[in-house]
C-alpha cells in the first residue's frame, strides 16, 4: 500500500478526492431539489397530478347540497 503512495502525493489526492466527493454531493442534492416527489425546500408543485383528479360538482349535486 505504501508504494501507490510514493507514485501520488497524499496532499494532492486527498485534496482532489475531498472536491470530487463534494462535487457528487452536490450534484445528487440538485437532481433531488428537481424533484416533486424530494424536493424539501418548496414541496410538490401546484401543478401536480393531485389537482388534475379534482373536478367541479354536477350543478345537480350543488343544488342538492343547497350551493
Amino acid at each position: 500500500m505504501w508504494q501507490i503512495w510514493m507514485l501520488f502525493d497524499p496532499r494532492r489526492a486527498m485534496i482532489g478526492l475531498a472536491v470530487f466527493l463534494f462535487t457528487l454531493a452536490i450534484v445528487i442534492h440538485f437532481i433531488l431539489l428537481s424533484t416533486d416527489r424530494f424536493n424539501w425546500l418548496d414541496g410538490p408543485r401546484a401543478g401536480s397530478a393531485a389537482t388534475a383528479q379534482m373536478s367541479p360538482l354536477p350543478s345537480s349535486v350543488n343544488a342538492k347540497l343547497g350551493s
